[in-house]
C-alpha cells in the first residue's frame, strides 16, 4: 500500500492536471499546501478539498525552519494556520515540514496543538528539472522497492509531475501497489 502526497501547491497551471489524473484513476491523495499560494488560489485549494482529498499544511512561505529562530518558526506556523482557516474554514489537521527539516520547537508545538506530522518513505525527486514520466516513475518504483510501500512524496507545482501522473498511476497499479487515502478528520 502507498499514500500519495503532494507538496507546495496549489498552482493553477499544474494542480488541476494532477486532480484530473487522480480522478481518472479514482484515487485520493493528501496535499500539503503552502499558505501564500493557498490564499492566492483559494478556489483551487477548496476544489482539492471538495474533490475528497486531504489537505494539510506545509509552511506559510516554505522556509528552512532549521535555519530560523524559534519565534520565526512559530510565526510562520501561525500564519500558515491562519491561511488554512481563512481558505478552508476549518482547523488544520496535519503538517509536513518543508525540506523534511524537523525542528524541536515545531514538533513540540504541533504535538501540543494536536496536529499530525507526516513525513515520507519514498519519492521521485520530481523537483529536479528535465525529467520524463519514465524517469520519475523509475525513481519512485526504485524507492518503493526498498521500502515495500509507504508515503510517497510528489509536488503538484511541477509541470513534469502533473504531466507524468497518468503514466505514474498506471505504473503503480501495474506494479501491484494499492493507493490508500489518509484522512485526518
Amino acid at each position: 500500500e502507498i499514500v500519495l502526497t503532494f507538496d507546495d501547491g496549489p498552482r493553477p497551471e499544474s494542480t488541476p492536471v494532477v486532480l484530473k489524473a487522480l480522478a481518472d484513476e479514482c484515487v485520493k491523495a493528501s496535499f500539503f499546501m503552502n499558505g501564500e499560494p493557498m490564499r492566492q488560489h483559494a478556489a483551487l485549494a477548496r476544489k482539492v478539498r471538495d474533490a475528497g482529498h486531504s489537505v494539510g499544511m506545509h509552511g506559510n512561505q516554505h522556509p528552512h525552519f532549521s535555519q530560523l529562530p524559534a519565534a520565526a518558526q512559530l510565526a510562520d506556523l501561525d500564519a500558515m494556520m491562519g491561511s488554512y482557516r481563512a481558505v478552508l474554514g476549518s482547523e488544520p489537521p496535519a503538517w509536513r515540514f518543508p525540506f523534511l527539516e524537523e525542528t524541536p520547537t515545531l514538533l513540540t508545538t504541533l504535538g501540543e496543538r494536536g496536529i499530525t506530522v507526516m513525513s515520507i518513505d519514498a519519492g521521485a525527486e520530481d523537483w529536479l528539472p528535465d525529467q520524463t514520466p519514465q524517469m520519475l516513475t523509475d525513481k519512485l518504483l526504485s524507492g518503493l522497492a526498498k521500502t515495500g510501500g509507504g508515503i510517497v512524496l510528489l509536488h503538484d507545482v511541477q509541470d513534469q509531475t502533473a504531466a507524468a501522473m497518468p503514466f505514474l498511476l498506471r505504473a503503480l497499479k501495474g506494479g501491484g501497489y494499492r493507493v490508500v487515502h489518509v484522512r485526518w478528520d
